[in-house]
């Protein structure tokens, strides 16, 4: 390594200096001595220059990964002590949580209140997995006849090291919901955050560093996904990745991964489905249909993008969304009374942008917004979109912005249908008065998860994870455990 540096925490104000990589328990900077820009998306300014890593770093970490879960670092600790370990770093996050706000909030431009309230998710993960890291069970299993009893057992045990890919858009709750299953069930990691995101994910290595996680079973580097995030989905000594993005590039993981037919989980794209029945309570529905496709500026794998309104409300409710987005106020996310901050990037925006224009140009009418909003920073108008149909980009296309298209349906087999009519299948919410109703529709939805008359809730407790194009495997919960452990079967004659 250029330069080592044991001592260093994360800076109130990061300012000039790169900020390192965490390997083997020491906070280096990359061979190369290369760097790389982390701007504020609010700004459009340079917030830090951060280390960028290469493939040659990515190896010092996987080995130092590797070297951590052979020796048992980690899984030698007795699991209740691990337990208290995650329990701890989950105090710590929580009581930093305002100078973690903050960061979030500058890095990626969501309010400070909101990034606040998910740093406190973010904990949860590891407050919830710690209740899990002692309770780790195989079965016992009888085998045989009476005269020749065979006994059989199973042990579950950790996958090894895992390398975790994570996004920009929710940089520390999708970094803890792989961290934190991942730590209970045993294993070794190397965690890759977005270039767009690297602050609060190297905060986080200080986090379960000062909270007693052994040198080397997390590492964090920053660097390219096409050079340090494809280094790390081919290597050998990687024995699974955790990865949460774009579909495109879950195909490309997937294609890297043959070399050692490497485990994956893949929490991918989506295109939710958003059902809206007569008999609904708009007062409720409204807003909530909104927040669905609006909060983080619709930058939202789960986000309610397709919303299918009966025809008898249908008018109503659009005006009623388009109301609530006309109402929400865009700004710095530091600033007071702002609901919405910007798009993490001049690329994002130009996207979003282009898929809008793309609906217009196909005979979409926008009701409102459709434009960005002022010149500094990647502002863009709550959009709401009719006069579209299945075949529009914009319908069957993940966006990531707040971008919403409506289309009325006149009977619930026409609605299923419409909302079934995808290539992904991540998440969905019905609203509807009749109970009955609403879990007959659940029933028939192909999405990793339905919510009925609510669209996200859960958290660490209900697992998600998407059908078709959505990916592979589920996160939070007890399935979220499992997809960091093998099952190995044990068998025994009792003589």
């Amino acid at each position: 390594m250029s330069s080592q540096n044991t001592d260093w925490t994360f800076p109130q104000d990061v300012g000039s200096a790169p900020t390192p990589n965490l390997i083997d328990g020491d906070w280096t900077q990359s061979t190369s001595g290369d760097t790389f820009s982390a701007f504020d998306p609010g700004t459009g300014r340079v917030i830090a220059e951060v280390t960028k890593a290469d493939a040659h770093d990515t190896d010092t970490a996987v080995a130092a990964a590797r070297r951590a879960f052979d020796e048992g670092r980690w899984t030698r600790l007795p699991a209740a002590e691990r337990g208290a370990i995650l329990w701890r770093a989950a105090d710590i996050m929580d009581s930093k949580a305002d100078e973690l706000g903050v960061w979030e909030s500058r890095n990626m431009g969501i309010p400070v209140p909101q990034a606040r309230t998910m740093v406190h998710e973010a904990a949860n993960q590891f407050r919830y997995y710690a209740g899990w890291a002692d309770k780790v069970h195989g079965h016992t299993i009888d085998l045989g006849p009476a005269e020749r009893r065979v006994q059989g057992y199973t042990l579950r045990e950790p996958v090894g090291v895992v390398a975790m890919i994570v996004p920009w858009n929710a940089p520390l709750i999708s970094a803890s919901k792989k961290l934190a299953p991942a730590l209970a069930a045993g294993c070794a990691c190397v965690l890759k955050p977005a270039d767009e995101t690297p602050l609060t994910a190297l905060w986080l290595g200080e986090i379960l560093l000062e909270a007693g996680v052994p040198a080397g079973v997390v590492n964090v580097i920053t660097g390219p996904g096409d050079t340090v995030g494809a280094a790390l989905a081919e290597h050998p000594d990687v024995d699974q990745v955790a990865f949460t993005g774009s579909t495109e590039v879950g195909r490309s993981i997937i294609h890297a991964a043959t070399g050692n037919l490497k485990k994956l989980q893949l929490e991918l794209g989506g295109k939710s489905p958003v059902i809206v029945l007569p008999d609904a309570d708009l007062e409720r529905t409204i807003p909530a249909v909104a927040g669905a496709v609006f909060w983080n500026s619709g930058q939202v794998c789960a986000a309610g993008t397709r919303l299918f309104v009966h025809e008898a409300v249908h008018d109503q409710v659009v005006e009623g969304v388009a109301a609530e987005g006309r109402r929400l106020r865009l700004g710095y996310g530091a600033d007071s009374d702002v609901d919405l901050g910007p798009l993490i990037s001049q690329k994002q925006l130009d996207r979003v942008t282009s898929y809008v224009d793309g609906g217009r140009a196909s005979g979409a009418d926008v009701v409102t917004g459709g434009h960005r909003v002022g010149t500094d920073g990647y502002f863009f108008e709550p959009t709401v979109l009719t006069g579209v149909d299945q075949s529009m980009n914009v319908m069957r296309e993940e966006i990531f912005g707040p971008v919403l298209g409506v289309m009325p349906f006149s009977d619930i087999d026409q609605a299923v249908a419409l909302a079934n009519d995808s290539s992904y299948g991540l998440a969905s919410s019905v609203w509807t008065e009749n109970g009955a109703t609403a879990h007959g529709i659940a029933r028939r939805l192909r999405a990793g998860r339905v919510g009925l008359n609510v669209h996200r809730a859960g958290g660490a407790y209900m697992p998600a994870g998407g059908y078709r194009q959505s990916g592979w495997g589920r996160e939070n919960g007890e399935e979220g455990l499992s997809a960091y452990l093998e099952v190995k079967s044990v068998v025994s004659t009792l003589d």
